[in-house]
């Protein structure tokens, strides 16, 4: 006997959503841990003291794991229906990932001037492949989203069957 079929929704739009939490997640934890924790070259704010900077980089650590876990939940709840379809998925990770190092490098960096890459160095170079990495990580996401526009997750070909 065939599983219920699940609430009403689209699975696509529910791979795009976990991957993109879960890429949001990631790059939140590479930037962390890489240039918060080992290059030590900022904090996630760093107009205050090193206590205001470390207690940032804490609750952006945080932020950083509730959207992986998030982004978990809903890929768990999309293996339960049988509705992953990864290489879509694999493009949501992508698009966010790209999407937060990009808000991240523009928004972060420059307008709000919460923090630099570095300090005490000409920032163009950083600033440049920083945004052009972002950039490049968007553009995979969204070809694989192109790609996979019209996909159906396996479960839905074995309803339709039945």
């Amino acid at each position: 006997m065939a599983s219920p079929l699940p609430p009403s929704r689209s699975p696509r739009r529910r791979n795009l959503l976990s991957g993109a939490l879960f890429g949001i997640g990631v790059a939140a934890f590479v930037d962390e841990v890489v240039f918060h924790q080992l290059l030590q070259w900022h904090h996630f704010y760093d107009r205050s003291t090193t206590a205001a900077g470390l207690f940032s980089d804490g609750l952006f650590h945080a932020f950083g794991w509730f959207a992986v876990v998030a982004g978990l939940f809903l890929f768990a709840d999309l293996r339960r229906w049988h509705e992953v379809i990864l290489q879509r998925w694999a493009g949501g990770v992508l698009l966010g990932a790209g999407a937060f190092q990009l808000y991240d490098g523009t928004v972060q960096h420059k307008l709000m001037g919460l923090h630099q890459i570095r300090y005490e160095v000409d920032l163009l170079v950083y600033d440049t492949v920083w945004n052009a990495v972002a950039v490049l990580l968007m553009l995979s996401g969204a070809v694989l989203l192109w790609r996979t526009r019209a996909a159906v997750p396996p479960a839905a070909d074995a309803r339709t069957d039945a």
